[in-house]
């Protein structure tokens, strides 16, 4: 992103979520990734993104997501869980690869978890809960019922 097309809500980014937006090549945020950022990097509101298929919704939510999970500089490392509940397990695989590519080299785990994944990656993430897990309504409630946090 150029100097002359960055925004307010660019530079209230962390700079690591800077750098994967650079790494794009982007010369600009979409509006609703514009709109969106500020809500979500506040520390007390909700919101609901809205637009349409391809528009940079999942971007408008894990850009600002990403930059509080990594905290206020450049060596803060994850503190801190994100819970994405999705209905379909499809939607779950398509966001993880999604989320995998912006997190490359950001150091938060992406997780998901439903029917096909193996024991081993949800033991694994339940002994150090951070970073993001996708997951099912219905392993959600597994994970409630079975381990009780």
């Amino acid at each position: 992103m150029s100097a002359d097309a960055a925004s307010q809500v660019f530079d209230s980014l962390h700079p690591k979520v800077q750098k994967w937006i650079w790494r794009q090549g982007w010369n600009s945020l979409r509006k609703v990734q514009e709109e969106a950022a500020p809500t979500l990097l506040s520390e007390d509101s909700d919101l609901i993104i809205a637009a349409a298929t391809a528009g940079g919704k999942t971007e408008a939510a894990f850009l600002p997501i990403l930059s509080r999970l990594l905290g206020p500089d450049e060596s803060t490392e994850c503190d801190g869980l994100v819970l994405y509940i999705s209905p379909l397990k499809a939607l779950i695989n398509d966001q993880f690869q999604r989320l995998e590519l912006m997190t490359e080299g950001i150091e938060i785990p992406v997780v998901p978890w439903h029917g096909d994944i193996n024991r081993k990656d949800k033991q694994q993430f339940l002994k150090k809960s951070q970073g993001i897990l996708l997951i099912t309504p219905e392993s959600l409630e597994s994970i409630l019922v079975n381990h009780g946090h």
